[in-house]
Parts: C-alpha cells; structure tokens; sequence
C-alpha cells in the first residue's frame, strides 16, 4: 500500500463547498501587505541561538518578500532600535537589511519585549492603522525587564492584556517563533493565539527558515510553479521566476547548478544580467527576469521547503488560510485565475485546468482530492472546506492546477487544534465511511486483526442454540431451558458443550410428561368404560362392585409408576 494513502480518508472529510460558498465573498486580488520583523538580541540569546542563526534566517526574509510590500526591521534588549527603517520593499531596502544583518547579536542587558512592540507598532509608523499588518516576532520568549520576578510577571500580562488587545483591534496579526525549547512557550503562543496568527518553535537553521517562510506566506501568500523531482517547467507568461533551493541532507558540498530549457547551466560564478544568485550556508535563492519558457532542472538535492515562486500576469490567487482552525471554524479553501487585475471566468480556459488539493500531515502522509469537475466553476472559483481531522497538528495544504501549458501552486500551513476537554474528533466521513472506520482503527491492531473482528461480535450464538433446537420433553416447561442458558462456572468443557440441561432436570420432565399421559388414557379409559356400562344395561354387563374394583385397581396402579425427581435417576418410560 503506498504511503500517501493512509492519509486518504483526511479528505473525505473535506465538505462540500456549496454548503457555505454562497456567503463567501468574491475572491480579489490581495493587496500589499506590511511585513514587521522584531529580532531578540538579549544576552539569554547566547544559550538559545549560539551560532546566531537570526542574520541568514533575517536575510532570506529581505529577499523573499514581495517587491511592493512595506516592510521594516527592529532589534531590542533594554532598549529598541531600527536596524532597517519601515518603507518599501525594493533593491535598495533589501541591500540595507542584508548589509545591516550582521548587527544582530547577543549583548543587550535586558529582554523588553513589550517595548519592542510598542516601538515597531507606533502610530507614526502604521498612520494609525494595522491592517494587513504581520509582525513576525524572533525571541527566547522571556521576558526580563528586572531582577523581580514579580515585576517580570506583572509586564507579562500587560503585554498580553491592554498592549496587545489594542492592537488586535487596529487589526495586528503576531506570528512569534522561539528559538528553543527553553522559550516561554505559553506566553508567545497566546500572542499567536488572541491576533490569529501562528507560533513555531525553531532550534535549527533549516527549521527557523521554514518557520519565517511560513509566517511570510501567511502575511504575504506567493504564487508558485509545481516541483516535480528537479524540475520545474516556466510557462511564457512568466515574467519572473525565484528559485529557493535548501541543501538536501546528503548534498554535501556539491554545488547547485541550474539548467535552461536550451540545455545551458547556470552556475553562481558566473551570472548572466538578468540572474541574481545569493547563496547561504543552507540554501541558495536564484532570481531570473524573463526566463527561457520550457523546463528546468537543478543539479543536486533539493530539501525540504525548496519552492520556486513566479510574477507574471497570469495569476492563480487564493483565500487567506488561517494559522489554526478547530471542527467548529472549518478551514474554507478558494483559489482563482486572474489575468492582470480581472478575474477569469471564461469557460474554454477553465475547462482545461485540472485542480487539485492535498493535505500532508507532519509525519509525511498525504492525500488528495480533486476541487474541478466536469464542468468550471461559473464564477470562476475552485473551493471546498476542511471541516475536522483524526488528529490535532499541524498540515501543509497545497492547491496544484495544471493547465498544460500553465501551471501555479498555492501553498500553506495551518494548524488544527482540539479544544481543551474535547475528545479528538471520529474519523466519520461523509463521503466514505468504510474508509474513515478502518482509518479510526488502524493504530491499535493490523490490517488482519480488523478483518477478524466482525466474527467476534456475535459472541452469544453458541447459547442460543439450546433454545433454537429445544427437544422435545422440555416444551410444557419453558422456565427451564431459559434459567440454563448461560452454563454455570463450575461446569467442565464436556458438560456444557454436549449436555448444556442437568441430568434431575431432564428426570423431573420426563416424570412430568409420563404422568400427565397417563392421567389422560385412565381418565379416556374411564370415560369409555362408562359409556359401554350405560349401553349394555339391559344385556350382559359388569355389576357396579367390578366396576369399582377396576377403578380402585386403577387408582392404585398410578402412584406405582411416578418417578423420584432425584439428580441420580434417569427414567426412560416411554408414554
């Protein structure tokens, strides 16, 4: 059975999307977003990011994100300073965060998180507004602005009272990532939790990376070309491709190359004008402007989160995607196509388009399903909805629609939580049940043990065959056979296997039934004696003292043949 299977069933929980589309608003083209980056430089960084991991993770954000966006970088300690100042995403933006990244260090006194936020959040920063405002939040979560604790304690919940409450109102979203395990866990995942953002703990290079790209791609999603092995195939209405390749865990030294559709590689010595090609210690980010359309292929091994993002005209747009979501606030997938800035609806281009959407867990199962039917989409939307799943974590979703000659990929990561003192959800599916029950029993027993396990339900069969196949002595006495069907404890195999009735009960209905038929003949006997008295009057008849010498001989026969209901006899009368 293929790996990717044993997920299967997370999408037959997807509902169908006319349950709810008709009060979702029509998809828009999203508008720039505002990218605040606040980096903990505390002297507890020391234990926490000791190879001070923050400057290449602080770089690759000033690279990725989207020219056109606003965006700015502050570092704190006791104090707050503005390492890159708030403004426009361009060149020159992105060469002053990378040449300035090298100032993030360990050697501030104190941890003043809650005037780091005041600072980057200000009205003279935001003009009073912070909507579609992302503050992506890189600390040890401690905060420390005394040696109270008391005092510590008391900053903490004012940053999480009226500070952050504010802001959520102005319309803020937190996205804070700890650098270890060690972080105040509790505290920056209610900053997540109360702005709707997310929370990720990074102790790695390559995990801090993925964590900044997800809090990115959820302030800032980014259209991208489908990754199949090592290729990616550009299609002619590219304007723009950026090519984000992680080093695979066997790559060793080996360095990347790129390899055009015309079968010439590229490498990051030697760069033609329209390459811009930055490489880091783990992983290599390739700008291209107007690439060559057709497929290209990278030399060496991809790891995990390596992704190729795409600016042209042609665009595939998606919803929003919540960082958490439960079984009551389902999760409500939609993309659409726009060609500039109006949407398409035209049927001849839908109906060529496969859409598809995928789910993958943590541990790498996956399934999918397919949002395109038979026919497109009248308003030109693909959708459906993620209702619940077996089990809390957090899933990527992927949204892939391959055109032929086009392709675009939408990717996101949220998180689907169980409410404390809720049971995780049943797998029920409304669309395949079967699939959903062997998926529910699957971590307790193998695939064999689950096919026995309709035999063993009906476990009281073998105690009603006694009453199914009664013999026939027992029939004027109903009570017994039903006090007898469970067999008492005592009983050995043999016995309750081969003779399920005790043996003195067996000789109490026999001597029951024996009586009763002989009561019946004497009394018949009785009956037809009297009738030939009464017409044989006149003739040759028995006198009235041999009469009640045979009924008295009568009468005194009946005791003789009652049997003892004793265990020990076995009479065998025949009636």
């Amino acid at each position: 059975m293929p790996r990717s299977f044993t997920l299967v069933f997370f999408i037959a929980l997807l509902l169908p999307a006319t349950l709810w589309a008709q009060d979702a608003a029509p998809l828009t083209l999203p508008e720039s977003p505002d990218v605040r980056i606040i980096v903990d430089i505390s002297g507890s960084m020391k234990e926490t990011d000791p190879n001070n991991l923050r400057q290449p993770a602080v770089r690759l954000l000033a690279r990725v994100i989207p020219e056109g966006s606003t965006a700015g970088v502050w570092t704190f300690g006791q104090y707050v300073n503005m390492l890159v100042p708030h403004g426009e995403v361009t060149d020159a933006w992105r060469e002053t965060a990378i040449e300035r990244s090298p100032k993030i260090n360990s050697v501030a006194l104190r941890t003043n998180l809650g005037k780091a936020i005041e600072v980057a959040s200000d009205d003279f920063v935001t003009g009073g507004t912070l909507e579609n405002t992302h503050f992506i939040l890189l600390t040890d979560g401690k905060v420390d602005i005394s040696n109270s604790a008391d005092v510590n304690q008391a900053e903490e919940k004012r940053i999480l009272g009226g500070v952050l409450d504010a802001l959520v109102a102005k319309g803020a979203t937190f996205h804070p990532v700890a650098l270890s395990e060690q972080a105040d866990a509790g505290f920056l995942k209610t900053l997540a939790t109360k702005s709707q953002g997310s929370f990720r703990v990074a102790d790695t290079a390559e995990s801090l990376n993925l964590a900044f790209l997800d809090a990115l791609n959820t302030a800032a999603p980014q259209e991208q070309i489908p990754i199949e092995g090592n290729a990616f195939a550009v299609d002619a209405g590219v304007n723009e491709f950026t090519a984000l390749i992680f080093r695979g865990s066997a790559a060793g030294a080996e360095e990347l190359e790129l390899v055009r559709p015309d079968g010439e590689t590229l490498q990051q010595s030697d760069q033609p004008d329209n390459v811009r090609w930055a490489r880091e210690a783990a992983y290599d980010l390739i700008t291209i402007k107007q690439p060559l359309a057709g497929e290209w292929r990278a030399k060496g091994q991809l790891g995990e989160g390596s992704r190729v993002t795409v600016v042209s005209d042609l665009r595939m747009v998606a919803a929003p995607i919540p960082a958490t979501f439960t079984a009551e606030s389902p999760v409500d997938v939609r993309v659409a196509f726009f060609e500039k800035e109006e949407k398409v609806t035209n049927s001849e281009f839908l109906n060529v388009m496969s859409v598809t959407l995928s789910l993958t867990s943590e541990d790498g199962r996956s399934g999918s399903k397919t949002l395109s039917g038979d026919q497109p989409p009248a308003d030109g939307e693909y959708s459906d909805s993620i209702s619940k799943l077996p089990v809390a974590g957090l899933y990527r979703i992927d949204v892939v629609a391959d055109g032929k000659t086009f392709s675009r990929k939408f990717t996101a990561t949220t998180e689907f939580l169980v409410p404390e003192g809720m049971v995780e959800p049943s797998l029920e599916s409304p669309i395949d049940v079967s699939m959903a029950e062997t998926a529910e029993q699957a971590p307790s027993g193998s695939e064999s043990e689950l096919e026995q396990e309709p035999a063993v339900e009906p476990e009281s069969a073998p105690e009603q065959k006694p009453i199914e196949e009664p013999e026939p002595a027992i029939e004027p006495e109903p009570e017994a056979p039903a006090a007898s069907v469970t067999p008492e404890p005592e009983e050995t195999p043999e016995e309750s296997g081969t003779l399920p009735i005790p043996l003195w009960m067996i000789g109490a209905g026999a001597g029951a039934l024996v009586l009763f038929a002989l009561i019946v003949f004497l009394l018949l006997r009785k009956r037809r004696n009297a009738a030939t008295v009464e017409e044989t009057t006149q003739e040759d008849s028995e006198s009235l003292d041999e009469l009640q010498q045979a009924m008295a001989d009568i009468e005194a026969e009946a005791p003789v043949v009652m049997p003892e209901p004793e265990p020990e006899l076995e009479p065998e009368p025949e009636p």
